[in-house]
């Protein structure tokens, strides 16, 4: 079956940064996009980023662009969000998804992922 596994989410303080890593399993990782999402409590999820899966494109939402980068470690299943600049907003649980297909869409819609990780937690204090 496919796991999707998150880790790397903790408490810091503005300004600091973290890096979020996503394991895949049994999934044809490099096919695919990939996709990070967030939500945090009383609040909607929110496509924080994407990656597809052949020419690698790359979408950011407005919020994080300039302080977030993702990427991604074929050889690895692994994908990572290297966040920088981190503010108190940026507090949620962080959730990685497989997608459908190659296509990484700029509006991150949910029924293009597939395959969902329980999500991380990050935590920035102020």
């Amino acid at each position: 079956q496919v796991q999707v596994v998150e880790s790397g989410g903790g408490l810091v303080q503005a300004g600091e940064s973290l890096r979020l890593s996503c394991t895949v399993s049994g999934f044809a990782f490099d096919h695919y996009a990939m996709g990070w999402f967030r939500q945090a409590p009383g609040k909607e999820r929110e496509g924080v980023s994407c990656i597809s899966g052949r020419d690698e494109k790359i979408y950011y939402a407005d919020s994080v662009k300039g302080r977030f980068t993702i990427s991604r470690d074929n050889a690895k299943n692994t994908l990572y969000l290297q966040m920088n600049s981190l503010e108190a907003e940026d507090t949620a649980m962080y959730i990685c998804a497989a997608g459908r297909g190659y296509f990484c869409s700029g509006s991150l819609p949910d029924d293009e992922y597939k395959y969902w990780g329980q999500g991380t937690q990050v935590t920035v204090s102020s």
